[in-house]
């Protein structure tokens, strides 16, 4: 019976034909959301938007039935440069929170944080400064991952190369060189969901304090590796032979980012260096735990909560990390990110097993990402898709 489930299996398999076949369709099918009404329909190709959208260089990860059906790059890491291969690394930008917040449920599980205390009780190398605010709502480790603590901060700049970095703490006071303002609590914990990067910093240091090890090599040790993302890492600055194999980052009018790429200290908020294929291990290992037929990293009981909204706003809803939204009755789970020169989005179904990574050197106002991840929902008749073309 078993070498027949497994023979069955082989046979529903795409073959490497089929996987390539249905490349060329989403390569030659990228569909704008919004068009003149005589280009309805109309699609276009991958190398000409990346072209218009001045995107040198594109790393996608497909997932299909809970499995990485394929992954591939486009174009070259910068100009003139080498070309772009699936093994390149990226910047995952905000991506980077909800693998850490992976990281911060595990501590949760093995009881050395929790998600509900207060995150003082357990900070030893800085305290969140209490305001009027904290008097009666605490900031816990569940508001701060669900963006629901009341802190400030939204988003990090980096550092361009050559500068000065700033210790954890001196990010969360703002005390130079840190190029953002301090980390506060400025409304009550729990009354409304605000972004916060600055929040997934307290929550970097906390992760440090309780495990007695650096955030970075934490998160290697109990997510990365576990779910085999061979290639991610959050070391920053990126060491020399990392970087070596890393694409260069480009602003909108297509200018390289000077020194190639910022450096993140806020690593657990934007700090994350990945390739499309290493993220989808992530969105597949995730699913997977929710069905309790994975638990290499968090438990079936884990992961529910990750996936459940605590945290409402008008956009839709915030679980553990991911952002979430249903869609033909169906948990969609997902997060984009943005640093200096780099754009990312991760999507998955939940339920569906399907989903993709999708990663550009370059900020383009998710433009061109958008119309890629139309194609490939289109060709992989995602339950939920984007909604059809519509008229300018």
């Amino acid at each position: 019976m078993v070498r027949l489930l497994l023979l069955l299996a082989f046979l529903a398999s795409p073959s490497p034909a089929q996987h390539q076949e249905r490349i060329r369709r989403i390569e030659n099918g990228l569909l704008p959301s919004v068009v003149p009404k005589a280009e309805l329909g109309k699609t276009h190709t991958l190398a000409g938007r990346m072209r218009e959208h001045k995107v040198p260089a594109v790393s996608v990860a497909v997932i299909d039935n809970f499995e990485l059906a394929w992954s591939k790059a486009w174009g070259h890491i910068e100009e003139g440069g080498a070309a772009a291969t699936a093994g390149t690394l990226f910047q995952a930008g905000s991506v980077s929170k909800p693998v850490a917040a992976t990281v911060a449920l595990k501590l949760v599980e093995t009881g050395k944080l929790s998600l509900d205390d207060d995150v003082n009780l357990r900070l030893r190398s800085w305290k969140l400064p209490g305001t009027e605010h904290t008097e009666k709502e605490k900031v816990t480790l569940r508001r701060l991952l669900s963006h629901n603590a009341g802190l400030t901060v939204h988003g990090f700049p980096g550092y361009a190369a050559g500068t000065p970095l700033p210790t954890t703490v001196q990010v969360l006071d703002g005390a130079p060189p840190a190029n953002t303002s301090p980390v506060r609590a400025d409304m009550r914990p729990g009354s409304k969901w605000r972004y916060s990067g600055g929040g997934y910093t307290v929550a970097q240091l906390l992760m440090a304090d309780v495990s007695g090890k650096p955030f970075e090599d934490l998160a290697h040790e109990l997510v990365l590796k576990p779910i085999g993302m061979s290639t991610s890492t959050y070391r920053q600055p990126l060491p020399p032979d990392w970087a070596a194999r890393a694409a260069t980052g480009h602003l909108p009018d297509g200018r390289k980012v000077v020194g190639r790429f910022h450096t993140y200290p806020e690593m657990a908020a934007a700090g994350l260096w990945t390739t499309a294929a290493d993220l989808a291990r992530w969105a597949i290992e995730i699913p997977k735990s929710l069905a309790g037929r994975s638990n290499r990293v968090l438990s079936r009981e884990t992961t529910t909560e990750m996936l459940t909204a605590q945290a409402h706003h008008e956009g839709g809803a915030h679980g553990l990390g991911p952002a979430l939204g249903i869609r033909a009755g169906n948990v969609i789970f997902s997060h984009g990110g943005r640093d200096q020169g780099f754009d990312a989005l991760l999507i998955a179904n939940a339920q569906t097993g399907q989903g993709a990574a999708i990663l550009i050197n370059a900020n383009n106002n998710r433009g061109f990402i958008t119309e890629l991840l139309r194609a490939i929902a289109a060709e992989y008749r995602w339950r939920g898709a984007p909604p059809p073309q519509r008229e300018q």
